[in-house]
């Protein structure tokens, strides 16, 4: 993760929810007052977010001390500690939300892309992810990909180059599609093509994409379309394929598997922060 760009984001999000001041923990306490929290997990799963935990704290109050318990990628328990932090009270209460929506969301996805990891139990095929991501969390939706055991697809427009449907259309055919953005690309960047017949992936073949994607086919398709595919393309199958159907396309020998839901329809992991010795930390812990 880059950490500038991550300094640049957490800022953002401050402005964006302190304004000009935290009304609330400015009235009741003072600049002086210090204390210590903790930030648990309140129920399984895989947690992502440590450098958020770390960055966001000390951006607001640079010599808080923080101790992480988890590091990211690793599982966590309902009740077990993830984290504490000591500054000032101020710092704890007007940093809390912030820190809480983006590590709940990145271990949610975590979660999530380890369960497809493992329901599609496959040596050869992995899990990526796709660009359909909330704007402006790309970096941090893709890195608890990461956290969970997936790969990532392209980051942006900028740095590979898909011909999709769209595109074909406009141009008129897979071969001058490929032909003008092999032209026009530099020699290190990837040309993938999308196809959903026998017909478009011949012509793909032909026009000599470096990646496949079977766009929206059956898993006996995806297997069709890969046997017919030399080993020096690499192919992927996407669109609408569900998590129970996973264990199926493993089987079709395809090489990735990008699925949408990792981070457009995530479900944020419950996590909670609390002041230290508070009985709402012994009940939790139990």
């Amino acid at each position: 993760m880059n950490e500038l760009k991550l300094k640049k984001l957490l800022e953002q999000f401050f402005i964006e929810d302190i304004g000009d001041g935290d009304l609330s923990s400015s009235a009741i306490f003072g600049e002086k007052e210090s204390g210590e929290a903790i930030i648990l997990a309140k129920e399984d799963g895989i947690f992502s977010g440590g450098k958020i935990i770390a960055a966001g704290f000390q951006l607001l109050e640079h010599d808080a001390e923080i101790t992480l318990y988890k590091q990211d990628g690793e599982p966590i328990h309902k009740g077990e500690k993830i984290a504490a932090v000591q500054a000032s009270v101020r710092t704890i209460l007007s940093c809390e939300r912030v820190i809480l929506n983006l590590i709940q969301r990145m271990s949610g996805i975590a979660t999530a892309v380890y369960s497809a990891v493992k329901q599609l139990d496959s040596e050869h095929t992995k899990i990526t992810d796709t660009r359909k991501t909330v704007p402006g969390l790309r970096m941090l939706d893709k890195y608890a990909v990461r956290c969970g055991g997936g790969k990532n697809h392209r980051f942006g427009l900028y740095d590979a180059i898909m011909i999709k449907d769209n595109h074909i259309d406009f141009c008129g055919s897979i071969t001058e599609a490929v032909k003008r953005a092999r032209s026009a690309a530099g020699h290190n960047v990837k040309i993938e093509v999308e196809i959903e017949t026998e017909e478009q992936l011949m012509e793909a073949i032909e026009a000599k994409a470096d990646i496949i994607m079977f766009d929206n086919r059956s898993p006996e398709e995806v297997k069709r379309f890969a046997a017919l595919t030399p080993d020096s393309i690499i192919t992927e199958a996407s669109g609408g394929i569900h998590w129970d159907e996973l264990p199926l396309y493993g089987k079709t020998g395809v090489g990735y598997i990008s699925l949408g839901y990792l981070t457009h329809s995530v479900k944020a992991l419950d996590i909670s922060l609390y002041m230290k010795n508070t009985e709402k930390v012994k009940e939790e812990a139990q």
